[in-house]
């Protein structure tokens, strides 16, 4: 029995650490956000909205300064302040803006946002987990392997679903007549607009796919869906 005692120490973490992850995003959200109110990009979100046979989409802003959007576990989409900022000073396009909230759905729709908490707590777990056994096995480089494994596990899940999530918000923007103009030119942005080091980091450890293989990718679909 007490052979699986850390496994068993593992899943109760994990359960635990998911119900108080989904408790803190929640409440940080609801205390940091309003809902978005900006009639150019309530005309392009109706039109998804329209597209998706739904009455509206709801888009909050998310009080913080870096650039990102975000969809919570609950279903809601996020805008920071800082990419809407962006897009106040004329640096991101109204469709480039609209691309996001399309890729945000995504996650939503395909399950990503329920699932990333989930794995988020797992992954915990699992380390905790390989921490204790390679500990054992390898005193003092047990924890940086157990690291390392699961950073690798979570850039390869993150990856995966940010190209999903493309596929989606590319099929959702050229039904609502919008288009992937706005969506690839954006990527070409986000370095930027993100101070991103991506040129340092290997590609395998990004929790992104690399901005040419993300544009590569939604241009084999479009190539698809032509023929």
């Amino acid at each position: 029995m007490l052979k699986f005692t850390p496994i068993l120490l593992a899943i109760l973490y994990a359960l635990a650490m998911y119900r108080f992850s989904v408790w803190r995003t929640s409440r940080e959200l609801d205390e940091r956000s309003t809902e978005l109110a900006d009639a150019r990009l309530k005309r392009l979100t109706d039109r998804m909205a329209a597209a998706l046979d739904l009455p509206r989409i709801k888009v909050h802003i998310y009080e913080i300064d870096p650039v990102n959007g975000l969809a919570a576990p609950d279903g809601r989409i996020f805008i920071t302040r800082g990419f809407y900022r962006k897009y106040q000073s004329g640096e991101v396009s109204a469709e480039e803006l609209a691309s996001v909230i399309a890729h945000e759905l995504g996650h939503v729709a395909l399950g990503h946002s329920r699932r990333r908490m989930i794995d988020f707590s797992g992954q915990n777990a699992l380390r905790a987990a390989l921490a204790m056994v390679l500990g054992r096995i390898l005193p003092g480089i047990g924890i940086w392997i157990a690291n390392m494994l699961t950073t690798l596990l979570a850039a390869r899940l993150s990856r995966s679903d940010e190209y999903e999530a493309d596929a989606y918000a590319a099929a959702l923007l050229t039904k609502a007549g919008i288009g992937t103009g706005p969506q690839k030119s954006l990527f070409t942005k986000l370095e930027a607009l993100t101070q991103s080091r991506a040129g340092v980091v290997p590609a395998w450890l990004m929790s992104h796919p690399k901005t040419q293989e993300r544009i590569a990718a939604l241009e084999a679909l479009e190539h698809r869906w032509q023929g």
